[in-house]
């Protein structure tokens, strides 16, 4: 007969409540145990946290700097605080900067949270846009990464998270890092496989099927539908090309 092998519990307070969780439990899933929400922009359920953002910082007391409540664990005793002066003025903060940075026209849930914080849009006038030239070299999906965040959620899907075909990876350094294919590869020629995984888990529009943004480009359906054919016709001369190459 097999032994009952039972999990460990730990309790802390959250924002003045008491409650109880298995160890191991993330800061951020405690909170939702008690129905707190905590603002979150790089976490997906279907990756890996990596605390990128830093959205979803909260404050722990005896901790000196805020932590990140998607990746920090629940501990006996902890004493955190999800809405304090210092953790709304950092969230505030972030927002601001993603804004003076990159076009979030197409990122409701950061939209939501830029009123919910009260951000001032004026915060950084001098700071420079992100202004990167949208990539269209696939009939699947554009990549406009001027609506690009860096959350990495789409490396991941890409990677060990979900496709496992390590088709997209960081590129550049400091304010010019982008999300790129190795050795700059136009998607084809990568070993992206076009399952839309990382379309899908994208918050800001910066990857979009590029039906979708053809129709916002003014495109008619038949329109669309007669650029897909002639592309198809052309990809189907460049493998025969190939192949008798």
């Amino acid at each position: 007969m097999r032994e009952a092998t039972l999990m460990r519990e730990v309790t802390l307070t959250i924002d003045g409540q008491p409650v109880t969780v298995p160890e191991g439990t993330t800061l951020l899933k405690a909170a939702e145990a008690l129905g707190i929400s905590i603002p979150t922009i790089c976490y997906h359920e279907a990756c890996t946290a990596n605390a990128i953002c830093r959205m979803c910082v909260v404050e722990v007391e005896k901790q000196r700097l805020l932590q990140p409540a998607c990746i920090v664990e629940a501990r006996d005793g902890m004493v955190v605080h999800t809405h304090s002066e210092r953790v709304v003025r950092s969230r505030r903060t972030i927002l601001e900067m993603l804004d003076s940075a990159v076009d979030l026209s197409d990122a409701p849930e950061i939209q939501a949270q830029m009123a919910e914080y009260n951000v001032n849009h004026n915060r950084f006038p001098d700071a420079a846009r992100r202004t990167p030239p949208i990539i269209d070299d696939n009939p699947m999906y554009i990549r406009d990464y001027a609506k690009c965040i860096l959350c990495w959620r789409c490396v991941q899907v890409c990677a060990e998270d979900a496709q496992y075909t390590f088709a997209l990876s960081f590129d550049g350094r400091g304010f010019h890092t982008q999300i790129g294919t190795f050795f700059d590869l136009p998607m084809p020629e990568t070993t992206c496989v076009f399952c839309g995984q990382c379309v899908g888990v994208c918050p800001t529009g910066a990857l979009k099927p590029r039906r979708e943004w053809l129709l916002e480009q003014g495109k008619t359906p038949d329109e669309i539908l007669q650029m897909s054919r002639t592309e198809r016709r052309k990809s189907r001369r460049v493998q025969k090309g190939s192949a008798h190459g």
